[in-house]
């Protein structure tokens, strides 16, 4: 769930444009067109991986259009469904942390292309939930239900627009950096392959993290709350909180050092409310 692609970079002004001859330059490495169209291909591939995954997991988590959900299928014994499901987020928890980290990522780049890394890093997201979405064990023991049609549809209405501000959040910066197309497409055809630069727009001027507010609007908001929704809700909740403020905001101002410690001190970082700068 990072976001520090997002804002990461220089914040050095890129081209406005890119020639299209460029596709056939060899690059520094000696990769020629063909090389860089395969690379372009995973991406693309990594893209639409992540894409049905964030649609399936609107499904997952809601219980609307999708046939497997965080309630769905047989409920077994609470121990061993309960080992299970730890498991599955721990998996996504160990994947997810230890691949945003800058460090895991010169270590990845001497491996793959550098164009690929953030594909690498979308696909192994998308495989470990799309695990998590068809091995979680249902735990159906209702913690709340609201009766009211009205409340309900409000309920899950909110919870919606939880997925709503986490899409809006990506295109406020660069969507397709965070996802890799931006990577591969500059990779492809020899253009300026600098990262975008820091900005604070949009929500971003509200709270320093929208996406991961939008997570938990989604995760919480819900007009049936069973044991297995509320445990998903509570883990992922932890492991947002945990990620942005001990991880996360540590890589963020080790790339913009006191820009991003200003920022911090006038803007909150999940919740939005009037935060004065010291």
């Amino acid at each position: 769930m990072s976001t520090q692609t997002l804002t990461a970079g220089s914040g050095e002004p890129k081209q406005s444009s890119c020639p299209i001859h460029g596709l056939w330059k060899v690059d520094d490495a000696g990769a020629g067109p063909i090389k860089r169209l395969g690379v372009f291909a995973y991406g693309m591939i990594a893209y639409a991986a992540f894409f049905f995954t964030i649609c399936y997991g609107i499904g997952f988590v809601s219980g609307l259009f999708v046939p497997k959900t965080i309630n769905s299928g047989a409920p077994g014994a609470i121990i061993p469904s309960l080992a299970i499901n730890t498991g599955l987020l721990g998996l996504f928890v160990i994947q997810h942390a230890v691949m945003a980290r800058p460090a895991f990522k010169r270590v990845i780049t001497k491996i793959i292309p550098k164009a690929a890394e953030r594909s690498t890093f979308v696909i192994a997201s998308s495989a470990s939930l799309l695990l998590l979405y068809f091995v979680w064990q249902p735990m159906p023991e209702v913690v709340w239900s609201v009766s009211n049609p009205a409340m309900r549809s409000v309920l899950l209405a909110l919870g919606l627009s939880g997925w709503a501000i986490v899409f809006i959040s990506s295109f406020m910066i660069n969507h397709f950096d965070l996802f890799g197309l931006r990577q591969v497409w500059s990779n492809l055809i020899r253009c300026d392959d600098s990262e975008p630069g820091f900005q604070v727009v949009g929500f971003y001027k509200f709270v320093r993290h929208p996406l991961m507010t939008g997570f938990l609007i989604a995760f919480w908001f819900t007009p049936t709350m069973t044991a297995g929704h509320l445990f998903f809700a509570v883990m992922t909740t932890a492991f947002i909180v945990l990620d942005v403020y001990l991880l996360e905001e540590r890589d963020l101002i080790a790339a913009h050092g006191e820009h991003y410690r200003q920022y911090k001190r006038s803007v909150p970082g999940l919740i939005p409310y009037p935060k004065r700068a010291r």
